[in-house]
């Protein structure tokens, strides 16, 4: 299913005459066209498919133990309730988020400006505002007389500074703690804190740790169910493959749907037994495709040896002795064994 582009603009943000950072506003949304279709499709199919997102909502930030942290900047939100409720224009709305932008980054050494895209689109049944800082890459085009011309175009490969809100979330829970979702840095949420601030978004659900606590309710529930060893995989690639479909429709994982697809496997009282247990998890949350990949497959890198191998091998191909901290692997795969017979001649070493 396509999405549907409502509106999209993009602003300019960079260095004024008197060298701080500004935002040049674009008077007019984007004409409709196939080059603008075709970037906010692709953004949105890149932005879904994008691992380790950040979810929250407008908000006062705190501390750890639950005091205010600061003032909360109301400022984006505001414009966003009035251009809603039908009292600024998309334009205006955009202009005010532009200035806050720019505002915001003049307060950093490092910020270098870009692109400031803003596009309102609907997807199934939801609809998005999708905010994202863009950089420019240089590059060179061909024309019809085969001349060199060179040019820039925006770097979709390092999509940073990007935020999604769910407006259609956000309309009808505002107390919802994930309607707004933004991409996290290598190094957490820091690289983008000057991004969140100017929206005022706060983090509001630790994905992450949402699903490594399914995936330990998950891995308790089948190890107490009278099931052999096949049986609990099966239930194992039941979750994982529910949550990936989720996740390739951008919906959340529900805990009554997990507990529906256990049941078709003869289980029937998975929503009982999380709820019975210290598993602290939300009704419904959004999968993290990278931590629930443990469900059918284990992987690790270290000291210059990277192993992985299909769960269902566990015990079986695969010998794990915790007591001496030894994997025995019987079996080796055809081309490292043919890497290992080159190498050696055929003897061991």
């Amino acid at each position: 299913m396509s999405i549907k582009i409502e509106q999209a603009i993009i602003h300019t943000v960079n260095q004024g005459n008197d060298g701080q950072l500004e935002c040049r506003l674009r008077s007019q949304p984007l004409k409709q066209s196939l080059a603008a279709d075709d970037l906010i499709a692709e953004l949105h199919r890149l932005y879904t498919a994008k691992a380790g997102k950040g979810y929250g909502h407008f908000g006062v930030p705190v501390n750890e133990d639950g005091s205010p942290a600061g003032e909360a900047n109301e400022e984006f939100e505001q414009s966003l309730s009035q251009w809603q409720a039908g009292e600024l224009g998309f334009v205006e709305f955009t202009a005010a988020a532009g200035n806050l932008l720019g505002k915001e980054l003049s307060k950093y050494d490092f910020a270098t400006g870009g692109y400031l895209l803003l596009a309102n689109y609907s997807y199934i049944a939801n609809n998005y505002l999708f905010v994202a800082l863009m950089s420019a890459k240089p590059s060179v085009a061909v024309s019809a007389e085969m001349d060199l011309h060179g040019m820039e175009h925006l770097d979709l490969s390092n999509m940073q500074l990007t935020a999604r809100i769910d407006l259609t979330e956000w309309k009808a829970d505002p107390t919802s703690k994930k309607y707004l979702s933004f991409v996290k840095g290598r190094a957490g949420r820091k690289i983008a804190d000057f991004f969140l601030d100017f929206m005022g978004c706060i983090e509001g659900i630790d994905a992450k740790k949402q699903n490594r606590a399914l995936m330990q309710a998950v891995e308790d529930y089948v190890g107490d169910a009278e099931l052999d060893k096949s049986e609990q995989q099966d239930c194992r690639d039941a979750v994982f493959d529910y949550c990936k479909s989720q996740i390739a429709t951008g919906d959340n994982v529900q805990l009554t749907d997990i507990a529906d697809e256990l049941a078709d496997k003869g289980l029937e009282s998975f929503h009982q037994f999380t709820s019975d247990g210290s598993y602290d998890l939300a009704e419904e949350f959004p999968a993290d495709q990278s931590t629930l990949r443990q469900l059918k497959k284990f992987a690790g890198t270290g000291g210059g040896v990277s192993l992985s191998f299909d769960a269902q091998h566990l015990g079986e191909r695969v010998q794990w002795d915790p007591a001496r901290d030894t994997i025995t692997i019987q079996g080796v795969p055809p081309n490292l064994l043919d890497q290992l017979m080159r190498r050696t001649g055929g003897k061991s070493e």
